[in-house]
C-alpha cells in the first residue's frame, strides 16, 4: 500500500513514510502502513497516518525541548493543489520539513520495564550496559530514565549499541548532545503526559543536521515510536500503541522475518482504536 502523490516518484520510500523532494524542502507523507520488528505488514491500519502526523505536529509545536526541529509547516489544501489535483488523500497526513542530514543513531529513552527491556532484565538484570536492582516487575518505573541507543539500519533490524560504540560512530561531543537532548525531551514529555494520566514508558527520537545545528526530525512521541500506558478498567496498565501488534505477532508463531503475515480484522480494528484513543487523550480532540 502506497499513499503519496500520483505521477511523482518519492525521493525515499520508508517502512511507513514517503519522502518527496521539493527542491529546498521535503514533503513527508505518512501512510497507514505498519511495521513491527522492522518488517512491514501487508495490512494497513485505518487512520494511522493521520494519527502519527497530527501527534508529531502537536509535539513539534508544543515541546520547548523540541526546538530546533525540521518542521516548516503542515500544508493546507490550496498548497497541496500545486502538487496534485486531488489533495484529499494527503490532508492531515503530510508535513513540509527541512532537508537534513540524518544522524545514523536511534535515540531510545526508557522509563519503565516494557517490551524487549523487560525480557532483557529477566535474563540478566540489566538493560544493555545498565545494571538494575533486583525485584523489578513488568511495567515498573526504572530508578531513572535510561538512554539506550541503537543503529539506524536502512534494511534489516536495528541493533542495540553501547554508548562507547555510539561515540565511535558520531564522535564524543555529538554523542553527548544526542543523549542530553533525548533525555530532556523525554523528561518534558513525560511530565506533560503524567498530567493527563498517561505514562510514557519509552520512546525513540531521531536527529539530523541542518545548517550546522542538530535538529529533531522524523516523528515525535507517536504510538509507533513510543509506548504509552494508561490504567484499564481492571486497574492494570493498558498499552495504547504498537505493542498490541507486537504481542499478537509474538503469539502468532511468526519468526519476525519477511514476509510479515496479514493482520486479522480484529487486530486491525483494535490497533486503529488504540491509535485514535491515545491521540485524543494527548491532544484533547479527535484526529
Amino acid at each position: 500500500m502506497r499513499a503519496g502523490i500520483p505521477g511523482r516518484v518519492p525521493l525515499h520510500s520508508g517502512k511507513v513514510r514517503e519522502m518527496y523532494d521539493l527542491g529546498d524542502e521535503i514533503l513527508m507523507v505518512t501512510t497507514d502502513r505498519l511495521s513491527a520488528f522492522d518488517v512491514v505488514f501487508p495490512t494497513p491500519i485505518p487512520h494511522k497516518g493521520r494519527v502519527l502526523t497530527q501527534l508529531s505536529l502537536h509535539w513539534f509545536r508544543t515541546l520547548r525541548s523540541a526546538a530546533p526541529h525540521h518542521l516548516i509547516a503542515e500544508p493546507d489544501e490550496a498548497w497541496l493543489r500545486q502538487l496534485t489535483p486531488d489533495p484529499a488523500p494527503l490532508l492531515g497526513r503530510c508535513l513540509r520539513v527541512r532537508k537534513c542530514q540524518t544522524v545514523p543513531i536511534e535515540c531510545v529513552v526508557r522509563g519503565n520495564l516494557e517490551g524487549s527491556a523487560w525480557k532483557e532484565y529477566q535474563q540478566r538484570q540489566a538493560i544493555q550496559e545498565h545494571p538494575l536492582p533486583p525485584g523489578l516487575r513488568l511495567h515498573d518505573a526504572l530508578p531513572e530514565p535510561l538512554f539506550t541507543p541503537s543503529t539506524k539500519a536502512e534494511s534489516g533490524h536495528d541493533l542495540n549499541i553501547t554508548l562507547d560504540k555510539m561515540r565511535r560512530t558520531v564522535g564524543s561531543d555529538v554523542a553527548a548532545l544526542l543523549r542530553q537532548r533525548s533525555l530532556d525531551l523525554f523528561a518534558e514529555a513525560r511530565e506533560r503526559l503524567a498530567a493527563a494520566n498517561i505514562t510514557l514508558a519509552d520512546t525513540k527520537f531521531e536527529f539530523g543536521w541542518f545548517e550546522g545545528q542538530l535538529v529533531l526530525i522524523d516523528e515525535v512521541l507517536t504510538p509507533d515510536s513510543s509506548r504509552f500506558l494508561v490504567l484499564g478498567d481492571s486497574g492494570e496498565p493498558v498499552s495504547l500503541d504498537k505493542q498490541y501488534v507486537r504481542d499478537w505477532a509474538a503469539a502468532s508463531g511468526w519468526n519476525c522475518e519477511p514476509p510479515a503475515p496479514p493482520l486479522p480484522a480484529e487486530v486491525v480494528q483494535q490497533t486503529s482504536q488504540r491509535y485514535l484513543e491515545i491521540a485524543r487523550r494527548i491532544m484533547g480532540r479527535d484526529v
